[in-house]
């Protein structure tokens, strides 16, 4: 059985394109990324990774460490980031993982048979900083991942680990968000004093509260 929300991330050390590292060591009190890609020298991987790069600052920015992750061998990762870099017009900057043991795929259910046997699909996981699995996101190999959409959940379990609210569907950051249901209309007028719009009784809009 994969991982499920709210499970502690295994733990592991591995060998990277930025030298070894312990994983739970690696993330310290960040958020993490760790995600998977079938193989190098592969179209989409290539884009994905080169998108990563270039979005760089907007997960410093978020407090977020980023690790991927294919079977394949250091040598053959450090190559592929030469080709990366040059097709992409960035500079990748973070670990990729040589995972040629499939031992932290194993560990992430990262491998789906009825896929393939031997490559990872697209496994995407955000982990907060206190360990636990917060989002699993699975693509399967022809398709790249929106990397802006992971950055808009990540700004979501952000603001939504820290106040009484959830984000509606499509939300962006800065725009009003909802108020959890285990919050009393007359609570939320005095918890979020920029106001609170009733549309139901259950359904209660308030202005972003970290904005």
């Amino acid at each position: 059985m994969g991982l499920r929300l709210g499970d502690i991330a295994p733990d592991f050390k591995a060998i990277t394109t930025e030298g070894e590292i312990s994983f739970h060591e690696y993330l310290g009190n960040s958020w993490g990324i760790l995600f998977s890609h079938p193989a190098d020298y592969t179209p989409v991987c290539t884009t994905e990774l080169g998108k990563t790069a270039l979005l760089a600052e907007e997960f410093r920015k978020r407090n977020v460490k980023v690790l991927a992750l294919s079977v394949d061998p250091l040598d053959k990762h450090k190559g592929w980031v030469n080709d990366i870099n040059e097709t992409q017009h960035t500079e990748v900057h973070f670990p990729i993982i040589a995972d040629e043991d499939k031992h932290v795929a194993g560990l992430y259910d990262m491998i789906h048979p009825n896929a393939s046997e031997t490559f990872t699909v697209r496994s995407l996981f955000v982990i907060g900083p206190d360990k636990k699995v917060k989002l699993t996101l699975t693509y399967p190999a022809s398709t790249g991942r929106n990397f802006h959409e992971v950055l808009r959940v990540i700004d979501s379990l952000q603001l939504t680990a820290n106040y009484s609210v959830a984000t509606p569907a499509d939300w962006k950051e800065g725009e009003d968000v909802i108020v959890v249901p285990a919050v009393s209309t007359e609570d939320a007028i005095k918890k979020f004093p920029k106001g609170v719009r009733v549309v139901k009784p259950y359904l209660r809009y308030t202005p972003q509260p970290n904005k």
